[in-house]
């Protein structure tokens, strides 16, 4: 569907899709059931700290970038993360697959080519992410794992989950797919670490949020996405965010919110020409076609697919999570408090082994 379209029927107050409820009931139903028999099949936990980032409604959030920025605060705090992905749209015909600059976008998927290529962490992909994460810690990748987009991957364990939503679309209507952008209920929340409202002001004094979609939660934090430079695609030139202005693009964004990304270039005084495609895209040279002096500008997500028929006047806006220095603390010394009793059970299973 086109964003226009899903905004019209599941980001605004009304329900189009209303007579199709039965089916919102099935899918919350088939939902809840798989959800509780991985929930209770799970008879093992792993030796390192597992963070899950994901969300509860369909389309683009920006998990991405905070996972890559979590990468960087963990590295920071001497920590050597994986980041563990189900690599959609990718066409491997064996798991798992360990990333690498070289790795085609279109055999590991888009966005664990990118995080690899933003964050140079060791990048696992494996539709199952259980056998993704054993791999990693069978060969000693790291000691913390960091799964992106994987919420609803109720059979892989986890320490630490991040809920991530667009501030400005929220929960849209309040209601489970296909009336709605719902994956799992909002009583979902109660249940994560932290809630992240992507595009939310940040409070005066850097800390929590109150509440959100009705529900309230101790840490519910803001976070930003800071366009942060941009790079030619086929030389590599950087310049800064500011060289976009008052300058004619043509934007292309194959992502789960283009018009956020089409926003970002206008805010930067572009003089924008919209080109969006559908979500995870498989670009071809016939979809990069622009006019002569404008510039083509792709996110990074997309770049990575278009690498080697680019035409020369392509840019890659990169952007970078901002996000509180009181979030990232308390996101560093709940890490530590987990992953203490996961070293002391270990230790001990090995004892006894």
């Amino acid at each position: 569907m086109s964003t226009d379209l899903v905004d019209r029927l599941w980001y605004g107050q009304r329900r189009p899709l209303a007579l199709l409820t039965p089916l919102a009931w099935l899918y919350r139903a088939v939902s809840g059931a798989r959800r509780r028999k991985a929930w209770q099949a799970r008879n093992e936990s792993l030796p390192v700290p597992v963070v899950v980032v994901g969300n509860i409604t369909a389309g683009g959030t920006g998990k991405s970038p905070l996972t890559a920025r979590l990468v960087q605060r963990m590295r920071d705090g001497g920590w050597r993360p994986v980041i563990l992905s189900r690599g959609y749209g990718g066409t491997s015909e064996q798991y798992p697959i360990e990333v690498s600059e070289g790795t085609p976008a279109g055999i590991c998927g888009d966005e664990p080519l990118m995080l690899a290529l933003a964050t140079g962490c060791p990048v696992v992909v494996d539709p199952d992410r259980c056998r993704g994460a054993h791999h990693a810690i069978e060969n000693d990748l790291g000691d913390v794992l960091i799964c992106d987009d994987g919420l609803q991957h109720y059979r892989l364990p986890r320490d630490i989950e991040l809920a991530v939503f667009d501030a400005g679309r929220g929960i849209g209507n309040g209601a489970m797919i296909p009336v709605g952008p719902l994956r799992e209920p909002v009583e979902r929340l109660s249940g994560v670490d932290f809630v992240i409202l992507n595009g939310a002001a940040f409070p005066e004094n850097g800390e929590r949020l109150f509440d959100f979609a009705g529900v309230e939660h101790p840490d519910i934090h803001a976070m930003a996405l800071k366009p942060s430079s941009l790079v030619n695609l086929n030389s590599g030139e950087t310049l800064a965010p500011e060289a976009l202005q008052n300058r004619p693009v043509r934007a292309i964004a194959g992502i789960g919110n283009p018009a956020r990304f089409f926003d970002t270039l206008r805010g930067l005084g572009a003089r924008v020409t919209e080109q969006p495609f559908p979500d995870h895209h498989h670009f071809r040279p016939e979809d990069l076609g622009f006019n002569a002096g404008d510039w083509l500008v792709m996110t990074a997500k997309d770049a990575v697919k278009c690498r080697g028929f680019a035409p020369d006047n392509t840019w890659v806006l990169t952007v970078e999570a901002c996000l509180s220095e009181p979030f990232e603390q308390r996101f560093m010394d709940r890490l530590e408090a987990c992953s203490s009793p996961l070293r002391e059970h270990h230790t001990e299973r090995t004892n006894d082994g």
